[in-house]
């Protein structure tokens, strides 16, 4: 199982053919990652699709606990060097915390353990 952090989510969402074995799996994410998306749409969409994409998503959304989030600022501040996002230091998290392999294709993920790195 996976943790889709928003870039293989947004690749899946684009038809990208090295995402297409991931397809039907289920899709564990964040509601943070669910932030950057509707984001990332509403910029390139506009309100309307986003609004409608929000409102039909189906994914499973992990719980952001005080443990997890300082775990995530700690391991952000550890890799300070590669510009970890805020959300992508979570969603590393969450995955390490049950268990999951954080599917990306961020670079600054390239090399760290529990990670399946798919451009």
């Amino acid at each position: 199982m996976y943790f889709f952090d928003t870039y293989a989510i947004i690749e899946l969402m684009k038809k990208n053919l090295n995402y297409e074995r991931f397809e039907d799996f289920k899709i564990i994410t964040s509601v943070m990652n669910i932030g950057e998306l509707y984001n990332l749409i509403l910029r390139e969409k506009g309100k309307t699709e986003a609004d409608g994409w929000f409102k039909n998503f189906n994914f499973e959304l992990l719980e952001i606990s005080p443990e997890v989030m300082i775990n995530s600022v700690y391991f952000r501040h550890l890799n300070k060097n590669k510009d970890i996002s805020s959300t992508d230091s979570v969603g590393y998290t969450l995955a390490l915390k049950y268990n999951l392999k954080f599917l990306t294709g961020d670079r600054q993920f390239k090399h760290l353990p529990n990670v399946e790195f798919v451009k």
